[in-house]
């Protein structure tokens, strides 16, 4: 499921999708992880971070659950950004 947004698109548009997209996710657990990380962190990303970020969203909720809950290994392009998730949404 891509759902990569539109190449161009203004940052503040980007911002405002990304924050919808993780607050509204198939599990709770990671409504509450991503929601709080993007409400706090998400302004502070680069673009390039914005555009794995958006990447990462697509990924299943069961696996990006696994590796906030240390579970399981991230894959190394997202390990960063899912600590940042999991520090900033302070769940964990």
């Amino acid at each position: 499921m891509k759902e990569l947004g539109p190449e161009g698109e203004p940052r503040e548009t980007k911002l405002r999708r990304l924050k919808l997209r993780s607050m509204r996710r198939g599990i709770k657990e990671m409504d509450l992880i991503l929601g709080g990380f993007a409400t706090h962190g998400l302004d502070g990303l680069s673009d390039a971070d914005l555009a794995l970020y958006d990447e990462m969203l697509s990924e299943s909720d069961h696996d990006m659950y696994q590796w906030a809950s240390g579970q399981a290994a991230a894959p190394e392009r997202f390990a960063g950004l899912i600590e940042q998730a999991v520090k900033g949404s302070k769940i964990f």
